[in-house]
């Protein structure tokens, strides 16, 4: 083999690697800033979301019914089981008030610092706010719901 082959090997090989390194690098860091930094992310002044002590529900209708997502956010795997809110209906990554309607998720149970964490992949007070609601078997649960895009003053 002549060194210049050699030597374009060897480059691809470089950039392979440092493609990879890339691959793996960018989205841990991402993963770090919005699940565990403490600069990604700071509720709004004065907004303090309820957290009772013990186990919690919480109904999830969107990029949390992925098993590998709850288990980055919460820090271990959470089981759930099917659950039906009535009344209310998807729209994108909200739901909203519809009689009559209904959205199809899941529902996990977690303890207070569990919740502290969805809480903050949620973006509590700044993109979504929990709030109570009751699926069809009467169980009063947790639900994250968007919170209304405030638009500049014209």
């Amino acid at each position: 083999m002549s060194s210049g082959r050699r030597h374009r090997a060897r480059s691809r090989l470089r950039w392979a690697i440092i493609a990879c390194a890339t691959a793996v690098i960018v989205p841990t860091l991402y993963l770090w800033w919005v699940l565990l930094s403490p600069f990604g992310y700071q509720p709004p002044a004065g907004y303090v979301a309820p957290v009772e002590p013990g186990e919690q529900q919480v109904f999830v209708y969107g990029t949390l019914r992925n098993p590998l997502v709850r288990w980055l956010v919460a820090g271990r795997p959470l089981a759930t089981e099917e659950a039906f809110l009535p009344d209310y209906r998807r729209q994108g990554l909200d739901i909203t008030p519809a009689p009559g309607a209904g959205v199809e998720g899941e529902l996990v149970t977690v303890e207070p610092p569990a919740l502290r964490r969805l809480d903050r992949y949620e973006r509590l007070g700044i993109r979504y706010e929990r709030v109570e609601a009751t699926l069809d078997d009467g169980r009063r649960v947790w639900v994250y719901q968007r919170l209304p895009l405030l638009l500049p003053a014209q």
